[in-house]
C-alpha cells in the first residue's frame, strides 16, 4: 500500500492543499483581492487540493491493490520453447 501512487498522490495532494490553506489565512488578502478580482484563491486550490486527497487515499483505502500470489516452477514443468 506503500507505494500505491494513488497513496503517493493523495500525500502529495494533501500536503499542498494544507500549505495552501495555511498561506491563505496567514496573507495580506488585501493585496491579494486587487490581483485576482476578490476570490481568495489559494483558499479554494487548497481545499480543492485536499478534497482531492481525502478521494484518493480513500479509493486506495477501500480498493487496495491485490497482489497475485506466484507460483515456483520446477525443472520439469519448465519447459522452453525450441
Amino acid at each position: 500500500m506503500l507505494f500505491d501512487i494513488r497513496t503517493i498522490i493523495g500525500a502529495l495532494l494533501g500536503s499542498y492543499g494544507v500549505i495552501l490553506v495555511i498561506t491563505s489565512l496567514l496573507q495580506d488578502s488585501a493585496t491579494q483581492d486587487v490581483k485576482t478580482g476578490g476570490v481568495d484563491v489559494n483558499l479554494w486550490a487548497g481545499l480543492g487540493m485536499f478534497g482531492f486527497a481525502v478521494v484518493f487515499i480513500g479509493w486506495a483505502l477501500l480498493r487496495p491493490v491485490q497482489v497475485p500470489e506466484t507460483t515456483t516452477m520446477t525443472m520439469e514443468e519448465f519447459t522452453p520453447d525450441p
